[in-house]
């Protein structure tokens, strides 16, 4: 091998140890803990995977649902940024003793991913009774999902640190079923165009925040900016990557201009 040639195996094995010579990233995985939202009683875990093709992968195992009833459940986030956070009693705001929909999504934010069990998955699909996880007899849910990269959203995977999974349902008068007799009609629904809807449906049962040790850092801006600095240990990269192939560069032009 000529010494030119030889030069440039050199330096593009060292970008490659340093991993910046490929493209491929490892799995993204975050987690949350659920945690009761209207004394639900419900607990549980949730584990969130996004995959290097663009896949989204979602188990939840919880328990102290309403059994045998179908209990909407979706990530939540904010298209314009700021903190989120799971709502508590402290956001009941009429002091009725229960936090609505309404009243919770001011820390929890919009839906960006349905949380179905099969079809669609566009916000529209957000009160998709049919296809929504039914907790057993015992009140138990086991629920996995693997989204294509065509199901999941623009830039949510790169965003995972900064969502939550907020799941709904209640039987407030323990009848077992949801009805108007309780609470009424959910005025959340009706606004959707979804008049007739039991407010028991649509009010948060529990909440957990995506975290976790490998979340990507938080950007600047809203999830939908992609705003946000680099990781300072991969800017130090680039930058030795960059120095790499500048000498790299400069060692070929003087072997050429040599003659070599």
């Amino acid at each position: 091998m000529n010494p030119v040639r030889r030069c440039m195996v050199a330096a593009t094995a060292a970008l490659v140890c340093l991993g910046i010579a490929g493209p491929a990233q490892a799995d993204t995985t975050v987690t949350a803990r659920l945690r009761p939202i209207n004394h639900s009683g419900v607990h549980g875990t949730a584990t969130v995977t996004a995959r290097d093709d663009g896949s989204l992968t979602v188990v939840i195992h919880g328990s102290g649902y309403a059994p045998g009833l179908p209990h909407p459940q979706h990530i939540h986030g904010s298209m314009g940024g700021g903190h989120f956070m799971c709502p508590t009693m402290k956001d009941d705001a009429n002091g009725d003793g229960v936090v609505t929909n309404e009243e919770g999504a001011g820390e929890y934010g919009t839906i960006f991913l349905p949380l179905t069990t099969r079809g669609d998955t566009s916000p529209k699909s957000g009160l998709a009774l049919s296809r929504m996880p039914v907790a057993d007899s015992t009140g138990h849910i086991d629920y996995r999902r693997t989204f294509s990269a065509a199901e999941v959203p623009d830039n949510l995977i790169r965003h995972l640190s900064e969502l939550h999974i907020v799941q709904h349902g209640i039987d407030h008068n323990g009848n077992g079923r949801y009805d108007i007799a309780s609470l009424g009609v959910s005025t959340f629904a009706k606004n959707l165009g979804r008049p007739g809807v039991p407010e028991e449906v649509t009010d948060p049962a529990a909440c957990g925040v995506l975290t976790g040790a490998m979340s990507p850092a938080p950007p600047h801006g809203g999830v939908e900016t992609g705003g946000g600095a680099g990781h300072p240990v991969n800017l130090w990269l680039a930058g030795l990557g960059g120095s790499l192939l500048a000498a790299s560069a400069l060692l070929v032009t003087r072997r050429v201009r040599r003659g070599q």
